[in-house]
């Protein structure tokens, strides 16, 4: 008999519903997983919203106060999807109530809220997991696996690229996103914390950075009404955009290898356009989001020439086999967090952290810190460990 694990959602926009999402598919994909998440109850401050939520997913009850699900006796594990402002308070308080926690990145707007969460973790003895959900695509499982072994040589360089358009319609609206205080440090926070950690992930420490930011759309209309996503408004009053668009950064690895990371949220034309290219002394590898599935691959003794295969990966990379029978059969963006959901619960059955952890997220929040002082000084930076 599979144990039910009572689990709570805290902010239910768009990620508050793929982890809700996540939980609900978890079993038809983890049959054998030794825990079932049961939706106890979901917390969100706009009207409304936490009661359709409920009744669309199940969830036992609702509340507007997340201060509630902390002391709720039935609540085990909470997914935190609010606003990236409010991950540090609310994380350390669900911590320190017991609760096991599955928290998006940035985790907070500093490294300190990060480091702040992770103590809270470690000081409670319960599981904690961060959204860094790209790292779990079966290809760029596979890709680490090929670069430990040796399979392309010694890494010589990557290029990390993430390049989206979400931001770039002038009428998008001028949400917590764009806000210093609420929302910390832009598309460094945003996209570059997923990069820093997909660098990290791969190569290994990143030993300091020199990096450059912009903001290209430098003001935006104010909302009237609650937001989701990516809205647009029209005749609201304008204020200053606060933080980066665009960031770009030179990256140097303890392992001696270079790399270049970019990353930006105005680019007209691209939509989610984010993977790498890893080169070594005798291959290399490329991975592309928007094709999850594949990655290219070019190893041997031929150097110069040297051919490119694409591989589709199929049951034995990563968590493949857990959704489709046979290579070259899709999976898409979901998935990663049903697999993200899986080591979580996984985490809790058996008391040891799988998955990207509390201390991943401080050393991505480390390197975003360390991007932000280099912008602003135009010396390279050293990055501090976690």
């Amino acid at each position: 008999m599979v144990d039910s694990l009572g689990v709570a959602v805290v902010g239910f926009g768009w990620m508050g519903r793929v982890h809700t999402q996540a939980y609900a598919r978890l079993l038809h994909h983890y049959p054998r997983l030794g825990l079932r998440p049961q939706l106890v109850t979901v917390a969100e401050e706009v009207p409304g919203r936490a009661e359709d939520a409920a009744a669309q997913f199940g969830f036992a009850s609702t509340t507007r106060d997340w201060r509630e699900v902390a002391k709720d006796p039935r609540v085990q594990a909470v997914s935190i999807t609010a606003p990236n402002f409010l991950h540090r308070e609310i994380g350390v308080a669900m911590a320190e109530a017991g609760k096991h926690i599955w928290i998006e990145k940035p985790v907070g707007l500093s490294t300190a809220d990060a480091r702040a969460v992770a103590d809270a973790v470690a000081g409670a003895g319960v599981q904690g997991a961060v959204g860094f959900n790209y790292r779990n695509a079966p290809a760029v499982e596979t890709a680490r696996d090929l670069i430990s072994s040796g399979a392309i040589g010694r890494v010589t360089h990557i290029r990390i690229r993430l390049f989206s358009d979400y931001a770039a319609h002038p009428e998008g609206a001028l949400t917590w996103r764009y806000e210093k205080q609420r929302g910390g440090s832009g598309v460094l926070g945003d996209l570059a914390s997923h990069g820093a950690d997909l660098a990290r992930f791969l190569l290994g420490d990143i030993e300091s950075l020199t990096a450059d930011t912009a903001v290209f759309i430098p003001e935006r209309a104010r909302p009237t009404g609650a937001t989701a996503g990516h809205t647009r408004a029209t005749g609201g009053e304008l204020g200053p955009v606060e933080n980066e668009d665009y960031v770009n950064c030179l990256l140097r690895f303890a392992s001696g290898a270079r790399g270049v990371l970019e990353a930006c949220r105005v680019s007209v034309g691209e939509q989610n356009n984010y993977g790498f290219e890893v080169h070594g002394t005798e291959g290399a590898v490329f991975w592309d989001f928007r094709r999850m599935n594949e990655l290219g691959v070019s190893r041997g003794t031929g150097y110069q020439d040297q051919p490119v295969s694409t591989v589709y990966v199929g049951p034995g990379a990563g968590e493949f086999g857990a959704f489709q029978p046979g290579a070259a059969n899709a999976m898409g963006y979901d998935d990663l967090k049903v697999i993200e959901a899986e080591r979580f619960v996984r985490s809790i059955a058996e008391s040891t952290p799988y998955g990207a952890t509390l201390r991943d997220a401080a050393h991505s929040a480390a390197a975003v810190e360390a991007m932000v002082r280099s912008a602003a000084s135009g010396a390279w930076v050293n990055v501090p460990g976690a």
